[in-house]
C-alpha cells in the first residue's frame, strides 16, 4: 500500500504540466511568430504617429483605469459597511440575540 505522503496533490501536478505545456508551446511557436510577415507584427510596420498614439492611449487608459477600479472599491466598502450596520442593529434588538 502506497504511503500517502508519496502521491503528490492533483493542483500542483496539474499546474507543473500546464507551465511546461505553455513553455514548449511558446518555445516551438517564437520561430514562426517572428517570421510571419518580416517580423513586423500583425500591425505592420509601425512609425513615430502610431508609437505616439499608443503612448497617448497608455496616458489616458491608466488614469480611467484607477478611476474606475477606484469606484468599484468604494461601492463596494459602502456595502460592507452597510451590511455591517445591518448586523449590528439587527444583533442590537434582544428578541433577536437568542439565549436564555
Amino acid at each position: 500500500m502506497p504511503d500517502d505522503r508519496s502521491r503528490r496533490p492533483l493542483l500542483p501536478r496539474l499546474l507543473t504540466r500546464l507551465v511546461a505545456l505553455a513553455l514548449l508551446a511558446s518555445l516551438v511557436l517564437a520561430p514562426a511568430a517572428q517570421a510571419y510577415n518580416d517580423g513586423r507584427g500583425f500591425y505592420g510596420e509601425t512609425n513615430d504617429k502610431v508609437v505616439t498614439n499608443a503612448g497617448f492611449l497608455l496616458i489616458v487608459f491608466f488614469p480611467l483605469f484607477v478611476f474606475a477600479m477606484s469606484m468599484l472599491q468604494r461601492a463596494l466598502e459602502r456595502r460592507k459597511e452597510a451590511r455591517k450596520a445591518a448586523q449590528k442593529a439587527l444583533l442590537g434588538n434582544s428578541h433577536w440575540r437568542g439565549g436564555w
